[in-house]
This record gives structure tokens, sequence and C-alpha cells, in this order.
């Protein structure tokens, strides 16, 4: 179960308070969520206009992108996205903002009491909170990120959002949501809303058509990416077409190719609603605005950076699936690595497909260090590393993030020092920006 501390004792004790509520057993549903918003006023029906995003990788960047669009065109907007890198404040922005310590121990308090003790998992429970933040502070839209799935998601509450987008989708939380890629499609294409345009990335023809199955019996008008909208760079910028026209804006400031879909879907996203037009100067300066710590962020200099070699890039990614491996792979570009041997440093979450990970950078990493990831039950670093050289690796294994880069230090060719990417759990990611003394929010 995912954990969530606090350095403020009230907020902290409180996060337990609500943890200590978790059911033994999880079952997908939104019985016990709807009991507590009907005891709360019913605030998710109260909110600002709704974007949902679902999908398995790039859903958290297209609400970046969102974000920063809606904000540049001068709206106020609400965000609400999940896990959280380092805080859990980091989960819900009022009007622009990260919750204050303050404001989410009241909204505890407040949604404790209301609960009477009921079992709800955390993910309800703070779900409905934000919901009540929400609908307490006026804004001109709400961005809501789907946790896991979209069907049985505790977002989907939400009956009438403005649009719905699903972004990338791969393998992962099978034993929720299916074992094949088509039962995830659907369960993600369960956010679906009757006269609601739905908007889809490109996937493979079955897939898609699952997800047309879905949208038909729901009544939601679908967009595909390939026929009714696409996105594409070339010449230095990022190009859109859709039903309305054609749009040239600067490439997208988050490194990475795969950001040009995620900004797409985005674009695509608000294009085809028009309660909130967004002009195309705000589209433009969205893709600079635009930012999303942990997918293929540059660590600054600081205490970790400092234990590599001089000018060593440390880059940072919580890619942690194979779709999101390959993703990851692909980015390093020649532009990105600029001819150095690529380090990869990793550690996964316990239930996580680290082979499928792992392969997917065959041919592109010149050596692997694996390590523990702190306060979360993950892949021991010892059999991760075994796995790593079956898949054709140098491969090691560390005692933590701090003894991996010393080791890759030690090994370093002081004339030509690697590029180091951290990778393989956003939990690692948080871990690798605290002790770097960076925020992520």
């Amino acid at each position: 179960m995912e954990r969530a501390r606090s350095d403020d004792a009230v907020l902290d004790a409180l996060l337990q308070a609500a943890f200590a509520l978790h059911p033994q057993e999880i079952e997908l549903s939104l019985g016990r969520l709807e009991r507590l918003l009907a005891r709360l006023g019913n605030p998710h029906q109260k909110l600002p206009p709704v974007f949902h995003v679902a999908g398995t990788n790039g859903k958290g960047s297209t609400v970046a992108f969102l974000r920063a669009c809606l904000e540049a065109s001068g709206r106020r907007v609400h965000v609400y996205t999940s896990p959280h890198l380092i805080r859990f404040n980091e989960r819900i922005r009022i009007a622009g903002h990260v919750i204050s310590d303050e404001a989410l121990s009241e909204l505890l308090r407040e949604i404790l009491a209301r609960n009477a003790g009921q079992p709800i998992t955390f993910f309800e429970l703070t779900t409905a909170l934000a919901f009540l933040a929400f609908a307490r502070i006026p804004a001109d839209a709400c961005i809501i990120e789907v946790g896991m799935g979209g069907r049985m998601d505790a977002t989907n509450v939400i009956a009438a959002p403005l649009v719905t987008g699903i972004a990338a989708l791969g393998l992962d939380h099978q034993q929720w949501l299916g074992a094949t890629i088509l039962d995830i499609a659907r369960e993600k294409a369960g956010i679906a809303k009757r006269g609601v345009p739905m908007i889809v990335s490109r996937y493979p023809k079955a897939v898609c058509g699952r997800i047309a199955e879905v949208a038909g019996v729901t009544g939601a008008p679908l967009r595909v990416r390939g026929e009714d909208w696409d996105v594409a760079a070339y010449e230095g910028a990022l190009h859109f077409r859709d039903a309305e026209g054609r749009l040239t804006v600067p490439l997208p400031r988050l490194a990475g190719a795969h950001q040009v879909d995620n900004a797409g879907l985005a674009i695509a996203m608000l294009r085809a609603q028009t309660a909130l037009p967004v002009a195309e100067a705000a589209l433009r300066a969205g893709m600079g605005w635009a930012e999303w710590p942990a997918r293929l962020q540059r660590l600054e200099p600081g205490p970790l950076t400092r234990l590599l070699p001089p000018e060593t890039p440390v880059w940072l990614d919580g890619g942690h699936n194979p779709a999101a491996g390959r993703a990851l792979a692909e980015s390093l570009s020649p532009d990105l690595v600029g001819g150095r041997p690529v380090t990869l440093v990793v550690g996964m979450l316990a239930p996580k497909d680290a082979r499928g990970f792992l392969k997917a950078f065959t041919g592109r990493v010149a050596a692997v260090y694996t390590v523990p990831i702190p306060g979360h039950a993950h892949h021991d670093p010892d059999a991760l590393a075994a796995a790593a050289r079956d898949c054709g690796f140098r491969a090691r294994a560390a005692a933590d993030l701090p003894a991996a880069l010393d080791a890759i230090a030690a090994a370093a060719d002081p004339a030509q020092p690697p590029l180091v990417l951290i990778a393989g759990s956003l939990h690692l990611a948080g871990h690798a920006l605290a002790r770097n003394g960076q925020s992520a929010g």
C-alpha cells in the first residue's frame, strides 16, 4: 500500500489516521467513495469544468501540458495528480499553487470526521479531499488524472467532464486491470461519458477497436489520432492538425520524443471543447511552460551529482513498465547522449516487470547498477542485477543510490564520464530528488 508522510507533525498524524482506514482486502468499487461524497454534500458535482486524463504512461505529462496551456491563457486551474514524488501536497494544486500543510490538515480533519471510521482506501479518501477543496475555491478548470485504470477509478465519479483523453497504453497493474492490453484498454476507456468527446492516442487496431466499443456503448464521440487529429515533430517545431485546421507551435521543453505525443494529446483535448477557448499564443507558450518533475529531468548540481566526476550529466525518470522503458530508451538520442557511454541506475517496486523494463535498453546502455527503494517493497538489488545480466548487461548491485554513484565514479573514464540515467520507479525518482536537495512541486 502506498504511504505518505510529512515533516509537519500534525499533518503526518492525520495522514497516518487516513491510512489506518484502508480496507484489508481491496475491491474495485465506487461505493465507499460515493458514500463519503454524499456526506460531504457531493462536491464532485460542483467542480469547475473538468479535463479527465487516463493512460498507462504519459497521462501526467499530458496533465502538465493542459495546465500550462490553460494557465498561459489566463485561466485559474485546479489539478489533481498521483502519486507524489516527495510530499503528498504535490498531488493537489489549488488555483495554481500546491496545497499548504495547514489547508491539507484542515481538510483531512473534516474528511476523517465525516467518514466516521468507515473503511475506505487512502486514494478514495484523498480524492474526496481534492474534490472538496476544488469545489470551495473558484477556478476556471479542473484537470483530473486517473489514478489506476479508469472504469472503477475513484476519479470516475465525475459524471460530466468537459473532455476526456487517454494517453499511451501498456501492461501495468495487471492484477487489477486484466492480463492483456485489450483488458487494460477497456478499463481505461471506462472514463467515457455520453456526449463528452474522448480523445485517444495512436494504438494498434485491436486496441483502438476495444476503446471504440466502450465509447460506442457509452455514447462518447471518439477522436482518434491518425484519423481525426495528428501531431508530428519536424523542422524544429511541433505540427498539429485536426478538423479545425493546422497549427505549428514550438517543440515541448520537456525532454523526450514521447513528449510530442503527450503535447499533441493535450492540444487535441483543448481544441475538442469550446467552453474554455485557448488561443494559439497560449498553446505556443504552454509548450515551454509545462513542467513535470522526474520525467526525463536533468538533475541540478547537488549532493548526489557531486558524487560523480565533474560534467557528468545525471538524468532522472520515473518510468517503471516495459512501455515506459521503450519510450525512455528511444529518448537516449545522440543529441541527448552526446557520444557518452550511458549507465543505468535502476530500482523497481516488487510487482513490476523488471525484465521487460530492462530489455528496452538493449544496445543503449553500457552498464547497469541496481538499488533498493527506501520505504517500499522492491526487487532485491542482487536479483535485479542478475536479471540485468541475463538480459546481456554488465550489472552490479549497490547498497543504495549514493553507493551506486560512488561505484560509477570509481569506474568512470575521466576523459569521457558517462551519462547517468536513474529510472525504474517514481518512488526512486522522488528519493533521488530529495537526496539531491531538489523539490518536486
